[in-house]
C-alpha cells in the first residue's frame, strides 16, 4: 500500500544515487560493503521540513526490525551520550507509524542536549522488514571564550528608562566555558567580571556518574561584591544606594553541590544543598534597619532544596510543541545557628501546542510562596523578577510573599531559514546559520498578594494586573533569542521593550 506518513517521502534511488548517498558518511563503512542494497527510506530532521522533491513512492512496510544503529559526525561527544537519547533499540521489531513519531521525538531529545547545530536520524531500508538506524550528528563549538557585556539590572527596559541608560551599571569581564569536557557533555564554566558587580564564578557538573547514566553531580562556587545595592522598592520600583566614598556596600559568598536523578528520558530530580554568607556595610542599614531582619550586617545560613523537573519542550531555548513542569522547594536555614528558618515553594508550567506549520500557542503559570510574612530582601520575589513578570510591567517590581502569573503567546511564522555560509566560514561548528521570525500575540495577567500591606506600593500589589500587546521574535545563531515587543498594562501605559530570552 502506498502511504505518505506526515511530512516524510520514501524515495527509490538509482545504483549511482544510492552510492552517491552513502559516500556521504565516509565513517560508515560497513555500508560500503553492501552499498549496492541500501535504499535510503526516509529523511528526517531535527525540524522536519516538507520534501518538494518529486519522485517514486515505495511500498510502505508494516513492521521493521533494527538490525543497527550507527552514529556519524561525533569527533567529540561520546557515542554512550547520543544513545542515551535514543528510545529506538537495535533488535527490536516496530510498528512503522510508531517508529516515526519516535524517530521524531529521539531528534529532539538528541537536539536539546545543546551539543550540536543538526541532528538528522535516517532509517535505512536494507532488507524486506529490516533496517539501519543512521545518527547523524554535526557538533558546536565546545570551548567557548567570551567577553561579558551585561546589563547588571533586571532587564533592558529597567536599565534604559529607570536608570537612565546609565553605563556605570555594566557589567564587564571575561568567561570560559567547556560545554562538552571529555566528550561527556560535562560542563565547566569560569568567569571574572568587574564592573557594576565584581564577581568569579565556578561551575562545574557531570550530567552521568554511574554506567547507567541516571546519576549526575554539579559544584559551583561564587564570590561577588556590590558598590550599588538595592535596598528596597517605593512606587513599586527599585530604590538603590550608593556612599559618597563608593566603597563596596555587600558582599556576597555562596557554595552549592547538586546531585541529579533522570531515571526516564524526560524527567529530573535535584538536590541541592549549599551555604550562603551576605554581608553588608553598616550604612545599608542604616538606609533600611530591616535589610537582613535581624539587626546584624551579616547573614549566615545553609539551605536545602529538592526540584522536579519534567521537559518534553522540542526546543529547550524556544519551545514551538511540548511541555515542562517545575516543582520546587527550598529550605534557607537548617540549623539552629543559621540567621533565617524559611521555606520557599515554587511552580511553573508551561505548554507549547503547534495548530500547523505557521501557528503555535504557549501559555505559562507560575507560582511562588514563602511561608513567612516577611523575608530579609535578599530573598525578596515577586513580579518583576526572573521568572515572574507580566509583559507591559518591565519597569515595575511587584514585591510580596505569594505570586501568580499566567502568560500565554500566539505566535505565526514569518520566516524559518537556514544558511550554509561555509563559503565564508570554514569552521564547521559555525558554517550554518539559521534564522527564525515569529510574530507574537501576548496576554499575561497574574497577582501578587503583600501580607504586609506596605503603603508607598499599594499601586500594585494585592490586586488583579494585566498586560498586553504584540511584537516579534528573533531565534538565530546557537539558540540566541531576541524579542522586540510593545505592551500595555492595566494602568493604560505603553511602553516598548526589548528582551534577551523566551518569554517562557
Amino acid at each position: 500500500m502506498i502511504k505518505k506518513i506526515h511530512s516524510i517521502k520514501f524515495h527509490k534511488f538509482s545504483v549511482e544515487r544510492r552510492v552517491a548517498v552513502i559516500s556521504v558518511y565516509k565513517k560508515f563503512l560497513v555500508f560500503i560493503v553492501s552499498a549496492w542494497m541500501i535504499i535510503p527510506v526516509a529523511d528526517t530532521y531535527a525540524q522536519i521540513k516538507e520534501d518538494t522533491v518529486n519522485t517514486t513512492i515505495l511500498d510502505i512496510p508494516q513492521k521493521v526490525l533494527i538490525n543497527n544503529i550507527f552514529i556519524v559526525g561525533n569527533e567529540k561527544t561520546r557515542k554512550n551520550i547520543i544513545l542515551r537519547e535514543l528510545n529506538l533499540k537495535q533488535g527490536l521489531v516496530y510498528d512503522w507509524e510508531e517508529l516515526l513519531g519516535m524517530i521524531k521525538a529521539d531528534q529532539q531529545k538528541i537536539y536539546n542536549l545543546q551539543l550540536f547545530n543538526n541532528v538528522e536520524i535516517t532509517p535505512l531500508l536494507t532488507e524486506v522488514g529490516q533496517i539501519e538506524i543512521l545518527v547523524s550528528v554535526t557538533e558546536r563549538w565546545y570551548i567557548i571564550p567570551s567577553i561579558i557585556f551585561n546589563l547588571a539590572d533586571r532587564n533592558f527596559a529597567e536599565w534604559w528608562t529607570n536608570q537612565n541608560r546609565d553605563f556605570s551599571r555594566v557589567d564587564y569581564g571575561l568567561r570560559l566555558a567547556h560545554n562538552n569536557v571529555g566528550g561527556r557533555n560535562e560542563k565547566m564554566k569560569i568567569s571574572a567580571q568587574l564592573g557594576f558587580t565584581k564577581a568569579f564564578d565556578v561551575l562545574y557538573s557531570i550530567p552521568y556518574i554511574d554506567k547507567n547514566q541516571q546519576h549526575g553531580l554539579a559544584v559551583q562556587f561564587n564570590y561577588f561584591t556590590n558598590k550599588t545595592v538595592a535596598l528596597r522598592s517605593l512606587e513599586n520600583k527599585q530604590v538603590f544606594f550608593q556612599n559618597e566614598t563608593q566603597d563596596a556596600l555587600r558582599k556576597n559568598t555562596a557554595a552549592f553541590l547538586r546531585y541529579t536523578y533522570r531515571g526516564s528520558f524526560y524527567n529530573f530530580h535535584f538536590a541541592t544543598f549549599g551555604f550562603n554568607h551576605t554581608w553588608v556595610k553598616d550604612e545599608v542599614l542604616e538606609q533600611n534597619p530591616n535589610y537582613f531582619l535581624n539587626e546584624q550586617n551579616d547573614l549566615r545560613y545553609f539551605l536545602a532544596s529538592y526540584n522536579f523537573r519534567h521537559d518534553r519542550r522540542d526546543n529547550n531555548a524556544y519551545a514551538t510543541d511540548g511541555e515542562s513542569l517545575n516543582i520546587g522547594i527550598t529550605k534557607y536555614g537548617l540549623f539552629s545557628g543559621d540567621g533565617i528558618n524559611e521555606t520557599e515553594l515554587s511552580l511553573n508550567v508551561n505548554k507549547y501546542q503547534k495548530f500547523n506549520n505557521k501557528f503555535h500557542y504557549a501559555a505559562g503559570l507560575s507560582l511562588n510562596a514563602f511561608m513567612s510574612p516577611k523575608q530579609p530582601y535578599t530573598l525578596v520575589r515577586g513580579i518583576g523578577y526572573k521568572p515572574n513578570f507580566i509583559r507591559g510591567y518591565e519597569l515595575n517590581v511587584i514585591e510580596g510573599q505569594q505570586t501568580v502569573v499566567q502568560k500565554n503567546s500566539l505566535r505565526f511564522t514569518i520566516f524559518d531559514l537556514g544558511y550554509d555560509i561555509s563559503n565564508i566560514m570554514p569552521v564547521e561548528e559555525f558554517s550554518y546559520f539559521p534564522v527564525k521570525l515569529y510574530f507574537s500575540a501576548n496576554f499575561d495577567h497574574g497577582y501578587v498578594k503583600d501580607r504586609n500591606f506596605i503603603p508607598e506600593n499599594g499601586r500594585l500589589t494585592n490586586q488583579y494586573l494585566y498586560g498586553y500587546g504584540a511584537g516579534f521574535d528573533l531565534v538565530t545563531f546557537y539558540d540566541l533569542v531576541l524579542r522586540f515587543e510593545y505592551s500595555i498594562n492595566s494602568q493604560k501605559e505603553g511602553t516598548f521593550f526589548i528582551n534577551f530570552l523566551a518569554p517562557f
